[in-house]
């Protein structure tokens, strides 16, 4: 009899960071193995802090590029004169205090995957630079006359629907087809229908560990709200909540102190208090999903009698159930 003393890998790593069981999270789990049993380049589209990266990690490693590497670049923090040295590397001398030759990420990436996160916050002059590369994925680095290549499978992101920033003037239509050939969309954490609970106790059980502390249990209370919060900063949002009130809790069981501008400042953080439209449109979202909870409730999940009370067709009421992802089942409907 053997056992096996190998440490985990990413894979496995990755493996334990998936939570959730909702039929929306199901929905792009599946998405994801399809994609990742491709090797042409994906977009994957999802608001702040729904997972875009995980999603990335999860394309690359359950992909035939597991083995190889998975670089990660954050788009909004090249600087254009800085880019096509980062990505494609320079010789010495190529510019000022280029002291020694360096790879690019490009070249780290090859035989894995490049991921470009915040790939709309490019500007002009670095999609034309990018789109260069993508048309054969050859490349020059700087202050080189030598034309190398390099295979790396490229995964874009980006926290809002890229043919929004085309329409706008924002980004060039033919970078967008050639970084759309597949698409993944994440739903956000509200979509996902019980989730919000197993991501929270998830996030509890790796943060009691983290600071050797007996396990922490939330009230039944807390689980309520978590459940039906609609959490516009989505799962970041609710780890870095969590993290807080491990910290804060007295004894075993996390009693939150469910403070009724809660959502108000959650909503400012997670948009931007610049931002008003997107702030906007998560208020509306959070009403919405509040009054269908309280009329569903009220009714013990009956959507006919709900949609009279709302003063609403039965099948539009029921289209806005749908799009808030709530159970009926779950609050009485037989």
């Amino acid at each position: 009899m053997s056992v096996n003393m190998m440490a985990p890998g990413p894979q496995d790593e990755l493996q334990g960071e998936i939570v959730g069981s909702s039929a929306a999270f199901a929905t792009a789990l599946a998405q994801i193995r399809r994609v990742a049993a491709s090797e042409a380049p994906v977009l994957i589209e999802g608001e702040t802090g729904c997972g875009k990266e995980l999603a990335a990690r999860a394309v690359h490693y359950w992909g035939v590029r597991s083995n190889g590497p998975f670089v990660p670049v954050n788009c909004g923090a090249l600087p254009d004169h800085l880019l096509e040295a980062e990505l494609f590397g320079h010789e010495r001398g190529a510019f000022t205090d280029a002291k020694l030759a360096r790879r690019g990420l490009v070249a780290e990436a090859h035989g894995g995957t490049l991921f470009l996160d915040e790939v709309d916050a490019l500007s002009t002059k670095a999609q034309i630079t990018l789109l260069r590369f993508l048309q054969d994925q050859r490349y020059r680095p700087l202050g080189s006359s030598r034309e190398l290549s390099s295979n790396a499978r490229l995964v874009a992101a980006t926290n809002q629907p890229l043919a929004d920033a085309t329409q706008q003037g924002r980004f060039r239509c033919d970078l967008m087809y050639r970084l759309k050939i597949l698409h993944i969309e994440l739903p956000p954490l509200r979509e996902r229908t019980g989730d919000a609970e197993q991501l929270a106790q998830h996030f509890v059980a790796q943060l009691c560990a983290k600071y050797r502390l007996p396990l922490r249990r939330f009230d039944p209370s807390t689980l309520a709200w978590i459940r039906d919060h609609a959490w516009p900063g989505n799962v970041r949002e609710l780890e870095n909540w969590v993290h807080r009130e491990v910290l804060m809790a007295d004894g075993l069981t996390i009693h939150a102190a469910l403070d009724p501008t809660t959502f108000e400042h959650s909503t400012v953080d997670a948009c931007g208090i610049d931002n008003f439209r997107r702030a906007k449109a998560v208020a509306v979202r959070q009403f919405e999903r509040d009054y269908l909870l309280a009329v569903m409730r009220q009714t013990s999940g009956n959507v006919t009698r709900a949609a009279l009370i709302a003063g609403k067709e039965r099948r539009a009421f029921g289209k806005l159930i749908k799009k808030h992802g709530i159970d009926r089942r779950a609050l009485g409907d037989s």
